[in-house]
């Protein structure tokens, strides 16, 4: 039961724009703050904020201004090129900064929800930071980047942790750490995704995320191998544009992109699942019990970390975007899959710390 409050207080859920993974998990936020009586507003950029349109056609968007995050062409050159974004980026956390103070009066902002946008805060009303990663994945400069993360959410009246506190878990050394001084609140994970049992329509689902110019790199790949498999395939792009393009090439149905509801069905209608190890999908496969394949996006050390963790706990096989060769999928017989991890989350409480006076 969801208690009544009358207020109808208006809530800022802000995602960052880097891939859809941070815009997708928030929609089951949305809906939630939206059964419990708020009044969600949605702010971001790019093809986070063009998503969430989509998904909520009626609810009032605010714009952010872009971090301007880029991967690099080589994986080896990841860090360097967000060192080199690094200014841009701080301009951006600095100007979202003035634009949410200024918004807070002029849409009567009562709470904050902020998924891993720095500057999406304040003082003024309850902030929540949303993030799987208490500890930032540099290779050798981790320590350093984890620290600076952790300064950050340190300011934040909460973080919401996706994920488990118990063992097993699923971020593993990401979103747990042995001491800290943070208000972390660890809901478990989020998906928008409902386990449905429908007939099979396709042996393999393929679905990409991720920003440029990588999601492109693996379509590519992607494209070549599977004239090599012998089964129906349905391979989602990840390119979100203005109509859904649907092709049929002999054995592949390729669509640009799905919302959730068609993505909720495919999912449920496909046997295996080769994706990247990004953590909204790695929660979306958990709530779908799938078996999957990863392909972790090069030089994205969350997603290798991820992906290695998966594979060494026998649930699910990876292979670098380099080397994957469609015989890999073979290899996901002899892996459990995921499946284990059966959460309700109790928005109720989660949501009290708007009820709390700031």
């Amino acid at each position: 039961m969801s208690i009544d409050y009358s207020s109808n207080k208006t809530i800022l859920i802000a995602p960052l724009n880097w891939g859809l993974g941070h815009a997708t998990r928030c929609i089951p936020i949305i809906k939630a703050l939206q059964d419990n009586n708020y009044i969600p507003i949605i702010a971001s950029d790019g093809i986070a904020l063009e998503l969430l349109k989509k998904e909520f056609p009626y609810i009032q968007t605010l714009e952010l201004p872009s971090y301007h995050i880029e991967y690099a062409k080589n994986a080896k050159n990841f860090k360097w090129k967000l060192i080199k974004n690094l200014p841009k980026m701080i301009i951006a956390i600095l100007d979202e900064k003035k634009m949410v103070n200024s918004w807070i009066k002029k849409h009567d902002i009562d709470g904050i929800i902020s998924d891993n946008r720095l500057g999406v805060f304040s003082k003024k009303v309850p902030s929540v930071f949303i993030t799987h990663q208490l500890n930032v994945m540099t290779g050798n400069t981790t320590r350093f980047t984890s620290k600076c993360h952790q300064y950050f959410i340190k300011k934040y009246t909460e973080c919401w942790v996706p994920d488990t506190d118990a063992t097993p878990n699923l971020t593993g050394d990401l979103g747990h750490i042995k001491s800290n001084n943070l208000n972390l609140n660890y809901i478990g994970p989020l998906s928008r995704m409902r386990k449905k049992d429908i007939p099979k329509m396709y042996d393999l689902m393929i679905i990409l995320s991720g920003p440029e110019p990588q999601r492109t790199f693996l379509e590519e790949k992607l494209q070549k191998e599977i004239v090599n498999y012998n089964g129906d395939v349905v391979f989602i792009k990840g390119v979100v544009e203005k109509t859904q393009i649907k092709q049929q090439v002999k054995n592949v149905t390729y669509y640009n992109f799905m919302n959730t509801k068609q993505l909720e069905q495919t999912f449920n209608e496909s046997d295996l699942v080769l994706c990247r190890s990004g953590y909204t999908t790695v929660m979306d496969l958990a709530k779908l019990e799938k078996k999957a394949f990863f392909i972790p996006t090069p030089g994205q050390y969350e997603q290798e970390y991820l992906a290695i963790k998966l594979q060494e706990e026998q649930l699910v096989p990876y292979a670098t975007q380099n080397d994957f060769t469609i015989e890999d999928l073979s290899k996901v017989k002899s892996f459990k899959g995921l499946s284990q991890f059966k959460n309700t989350i109790d928005w109720d409480t989660l949501f009290s710390v708007f009820e709390k006076e700031n």
